[in-house]
């Protein structure tokens, strides 16, 4: 279900314009270093690496991971209202005793440290109402898997801000995240060595354009961030961009996932102390996209060193990665698995209701209001959404007249119903799959689609990657759509494909099968068993861009009424019109 696409691929987020030079300043400030750790706790921060969400984030460049980097120049920072928090995954159940907190200049003044088993039922370990920012280090005792920090007052007008969270537990060390292993390409066990490693830059950008665009995003593992040199000042040649490894290693493979600025002639360069550097890979004629660059060089520092862009723009890069041996490695998250073989049924919505029924509110969040793309429907608080008694859900597209209970604050076009399972069921790779009716119409635009669930905690649209499973334009119901939308491919320059049934037959019809095969290598698209398009992790990264599909996701249903693309319903239309789904099933 393609979302606007802005005036560029990267947001600011700046939010007010009188506080943009605060905001700004703000990036340049590193907190005061932590006390040492509580006596009676281990000496490892088990929050290090760990997966992260929060309620909210003030924009891209201030996402929940940089409060768990180790990085202290990076921060969280939320939206400007109460209540406001963020969790941390620890892994496995810890036992607490102590907690820093190195606030940025917007921090709690009342708030609560809370543990869980679920991330559902939370425990205080401790409260305060006199919270006085700076670093604080907190005895604590509690117990859980999940941490997280519940602010209920700011202390100024902007959000909550921390630098850094870390947890101490009780056992002296803690247990570390098991490294993955490594892969057949990565000779001799070599590892990555530049995650969450400093790195430098000639200059970085943050603008309208590309927010928050600095070097530590070339090495934060997160394909939907990206290092990019200044708008105002680094549009020229040279250009680079290093990484301290921490220690001297033996360097054996450098991968780099470039923006589509990226650099035609540049050099790999290694140091042993950022100021004398020697050249282990040298080109003329640079490709972009993805390019994995065999090497073999010793130092502490690597650096990419463009001498000559490719395009008008400067130099950016989504990933710049660092493999072999030797260093300062900081272990990153692992990778989620790939589904078990044969998949079980782990989720799913059969839809078996009485007639007139609801849909389920444990399974499914009633997505309401006015829909994106120039839409001309009112999504109802399941006004247009029932069970028919036969086991299908009817999502009902209806044509209103007056102005009523359905069209709040008068009167609307349209009204049509939107659902989806975010706060109730999110995963990662599996087989998703829906047995759907969908209407005839023009203006009609039916679609069964996913939304990486970090969008629900600030992550804008298309950094979080959308999935469209299904979507079928009313107008021509013998066509329908699989696509994915990306930082650098969204929008009408999504990559997917059109498909058609086997001689030409029209999917109003009767019910289709569409699903999604997800797994680390790609998805691919099914339609009633039969594939209809492929999208192959390896070949995107080559030819398009990052591949920001490794992570939760959440499953959408809807019925739009007119938009950008299938355009406005006429008198040919006939209201009501409805989309039937028998059932959606996820196996794992």
């Amino acid at each position: 279900m393609r979302l606007p696409r802005g005036p560029s691929r990267c947001r600011s987020g700046l939010l007010f314009a009188t506080v943009a030079a605060v905001i700004t300043s703000c990036l340049t400030l590193v907190p005061a270093a932590a006390a040492a750790p509580l006596a009676a706790c281990g000496t490892d921060n088990a929050a290090r690496g760990r997966p992260v969400t929060a309620s909210s984030a003030e924009n891209i460049a201030f996402p929940a991971a940089s409060a768990v980097d180790g990085d202290p120049g990076t921060r969280w920072s939320s939206a400007f209202s109460d209540p406001q928090w963020i969790q941390v995954d620890l892994g496995s159940a810890k036992e607490i005793c102590g907690v820093t907190l190195a606030w940025e200049a917007a921090y709690g003044r009342a708030f609560q440290i809370q543990t869980s088993s679920d991330a559902a039922a939370w425990t205080p370990i401790y409260t305060t109402t006199t919270g006085a920012g700076g670093t604080q280090n907190l005895a604590v005792t509690g117990t859980g898997r999940y941490l997280r920090v519940y602010g209920t007052q700011r202390a100024t007008q902007y959000g909550y801000s921390l630098w850094e969270l870390a947890v101490q537990t009780g056992s002296g060390t803690t247990t570390p995240t098991p490294t993955p292993t490594p892969t057949p390409s990565d000779p001799g066990g070599d590892r990555l060595l530049s995650y969450g490693r400093p790195g430098v830059a000639s200059t970085t950008q943050d603008d309208v354009n590309c927010g928050g665009c600095v070097a530590s995003r070339a090495f934060d593992r997160d394909p939907a961030t990206r290092w990019a040199t200044s708008s105002t000042t680094g549009w020229v040649d040279p250009g680079w961009i290093y990484v301290d490894l921490g220690a001297t290693a033996q360097i054996h493979k450098v991968i780099l996932q470039w923006d589509p600025a990226y650099a035609k002639a540049f050099q790999i360069q290694t140091s042993p102390d950022a100021v004398t550097w020697t050249p282990i890979y040298t080109t003329t004629t640079g490709t972009g996209f993805k390019q994995t660059l065999t090497v073999n060089g010793t130092g502490r520092y690597v650096r990419m060193y463009g001498t000559q862009r490719a395009t008008a723009y400067g130099y950016s890069l989504w990933e710049f990665q660092v493999w072999g041996t030797g260093g300062a490695p900081i272990t990153p998250p692992p990778l989620p698995s790939d589904p078990r073989n044969p998949p079980q049924l782990v989720w799913s919505d059969e839809f078996n209701g009485a007639a007139g029924s609801r849909p389920d509110p444990a399974k499914w969040t009633t997505d309401t209001g006015t829909g994106p793309n120039n839409e001309l429907e009112y999504y109802t608080n399941n006004n247009n959404a029932s069970m028919d008694g036969a086991g299908s859900l009817v999502m009902e597209a209806r044509k209103e007249v007056t102005a009523g209970s359905s069209c709040p604050g008068g009167t609307c076009q349209y009204t049509s119903h939107r659902m989806n399972t975010g706060g109730r069921f999110t995963f990662t790779y599996g087989r998703v799959e829906a047995r759907i009716k969908v209407p005839k119409g023009n203006g009609l635009w039916p679609a069964f689609w996913m939304m990486g669930a970090d969008f629900l905690t600030g992550r804008p649209w298309p950094y979080n990657g959308e999935v469209d499973i299904m979507e079928v334009l009313g107008k021509d119901t013998k066509t329908a759509y699989s696509t994915l939308h990306a930082p650098a491919y969204n929008g009408g320059g999504g990559y997917g494909s059109p498909y058609t049934l086997t001689g030409g037959a029209d999917f109003s019809d009767d019910f289709h099968i569409w699903a999604a095969n997800w797994d680390s290598k790609g998805i691919v698209f099914t339609l009633d068993g039969r594939t209809v398009f492929t999208a192959d992790k390896a070949t995107v990264e080559a030819t398009r861009g990052p591949w920001v599909y490794d992570h939760p996701f959440y499953i959408i249903l809807n019925l739009a009424v007119g938009g950008d693309w299938p355009g406005p319903p006429d008198a040919t239309t006939g209201f009501p019109k409805r989309m039937l789904v028998d059932y959606v099933r996820v196996y794992q």
